[in-house]
C-alpha cells in the first residue's frame, strides 16, 4: 500500500516518484497516490515528464477525469469523486506548465476533457471546484507566449466557454477565466479573431460590461487581479481605432469610479492601464497631451497622483452616459439578441457537441 504519511517526494525523487506513479495504475493504491503526487507536485520538476513518458498514466488520469461526466449530468457527484477529479485535473496542470510536455500535451488534444467542467451553468460549490480547478489548465497553457498554444485554444473555441464561466462562475473563476481571455487577446492572431466578426467583438464586450457590473467587494483578495484583468481586456481592445467610439458605449461607468481606481493603486501597470484606456477612450489629441505629462509635484505620493490623474479624465467620457449599455447604431436591430445569447460564439453547438461527448463516453 502506499502511505500518505510516507517521506516527502523531494528525499528521493526520482525513485519515490516513479513509485507513486506506478500507484496509479492499481485501483487499490490509486486513490492515494493520486493524493500524494497531488500534494507533492510542485516539489519535483521532472514529474511533468515523468507523468507523461510513463506507460498508462495518462490514459489513467483521462479515466478519472471522464468518470464525473455521468455524475455531473445527474448532479450526483460526491465529495470524494470530486477530489479525486480535482486531483487528477491538478496532474494535468502540471504536464501543462512544462516546457517539454507542453506541446505534446494540446497536440493530444488533452485539454478538451476538460470542457464539460467550464460548460456546467451551476455555480456550486462542487461544480465550481471542477470548474477553477479546469481553468487552471487553461490559464497555465494561455499565460505562455506560444503562438501554436493560442492556436489551439481558437480552435477550440475556448472563448465562449470563457465568457460562462465569467457569467455563472465564482469571483476566483471569474479571475482566472478573464485572465485567459486577457493573454488571448494580448496575441495579435487571438485579437483578430475577436474582431473578425462585430457580434463576436461587442459580445465580448459585453461580457465585459456585464462582469463589471456585477463586481462585489466581499471578495478582497480576487478583486484586484480581476480588476486589472478587466482592465487590461478592454484596454486592448481599445487599441482598434475603428471599434473604439462604440468600445466606450460598453464600458460601464462604474470601472472609472473612485472606488476601483483606488483598489488597483497598489499595481502601477493596472493604474497605468487604467489610465491609457480612459485615454484611447477619448478622441481629441489633448487627451493624449494630458496623459503623457509628468504629474505636477506633491507631497501625495505616486500612486494617488496617478489615481488623481485617471479620475481628472472621467469627465471627459459623460457623453458616454453613466452605467448605459447601448448597442452602435449601425448595428441590425437583431444583433442585440445575439449579442445576449452569445449564440454566434457557438455556445450552442459547443454544448451539443459537449453533451454528445459526455453521452458518448458514459455509454
Amino acid at each position: 500500500m502506499v502511505s500518505g504519511a510516507a517521506a516527502p517526494v523531494t528525499s528521493n525523487p526520482p525513485a519515490r516518484v516513479r513509485y507513486l506513479i506506478r500507484g496509479l495504475t492499481s485501483e487499490e493504491t490509486r486513490e492515494q497516490s493520486l493524493d500524494v503526487l497531488c500534494k507533492n507536485r510542485l516539489a519535483y520538476d521532472n514529474l511533468a515528464v515523468l507523468l507523461w513518458n510513463s506507460f498508462g498514466t495518462m490514459s489513467v488520469l483521462l479515466k478519472i477525469i471522464t468518470s464525473a461526466y455521468r455524475p455531473l449530468l445527474s448532479d450526483g457527484l460526491t465529495e470524494r469523486a470530486v477530489t479525486q477529479v480535482c486531483n487528477a485535473i491538478a496532474l494535468f496542470q502540471c504536464v501543462a506548465s512544462h516546457p517539454n510536455t507542453r506541446i505534446p500535451f494540446i497536440r493530444a488534444t488533452m485539454p478538451v476533457y476538460l470542457y464539460p467542467f467550464l460548460n456546467t451553468m451551476s455555480n456550486e460549490r462542487r461544480n465550481e471546484c471542477l470548474r477553477i480547478t479546469s481553468l487552471g489548465v487553461i490559464g497555465s497553457l494561455a499565460k505562455v507566449e506560444d503562438p501554436e498554444v493560442i492556436e489551439y485554444l481558437l480552435s477550440t473555441q475556448i472563448f465562449p466557454s470563457c465568457l460562462r464561466c465569467m457569467e455563472v462562475g465564482k469571483t476566483l473563476s471569474r479571475t482566472v477565466s478573464t485572465f485567459i481571455i486577457y493573454r488571448i487577446l494580448q496575441s495579435e492572431k487571438g485579437l483578430k479573431y475577436c474582431f473578425v466578426l462585430a457580434e463576436r467583438y461587442l459580445s465580448v464586450s459585453q461580457c465585459l460590461g456585464k462582469l463589471v457590473e456585477n463586481l462585489s467587494e466581499d471578495d478582497a483578495e480576487n478583486l484586484p487581479q480581476l480588476l486589472k484583468n478587466i482592465i487590461g481586456c478592454y484596454l486592448r481592445l481599445s487599441e482598434n481605432e475603428r471599434t473604439r467610439p462604440q468600445l466606450s458605449s460598453y464600458v460601464p461607468w462604474k470601472l472609472l469610479d473612485r472606488k476601483y481606481a483606488n483598489i488597483v493603486r497598489s499595481d502601477p501597470k493596472a493604474l497605468a492601464d487604467l489610465r491609457q484606456l480612459v485615454c484611447n477612450l477619448r478622441t481629441t489629441k489633448s487627451c493624449t497631451t494630458h496623459c503623457t505629462d509628468e504629474p505636477p509635484a506633491s507631497s501625495d505620493s505616486p500612486g494617488t497622483l496617478a489615481c488623481n490623474s485617471v479620475l481628472s479624465l472621467t469627465a471627459a467620457l459623460s457623453n458616454v452616459g453613466k452605467n448605459t449599455v447601448k448597442p452602435p447604431k449601425a448595428l441590425n436591430p437583431r444583433t442585440k439578441i445575439k449579442l445576449w445569447t452569445a449564440s454566434d460564439l457557438g455556445i450552442r453547438s459547443l454544448q451539443r457537441h459537449g453533451e454528445q461527448l459526455l453521452h458518448r463516453v458514459v455509454r
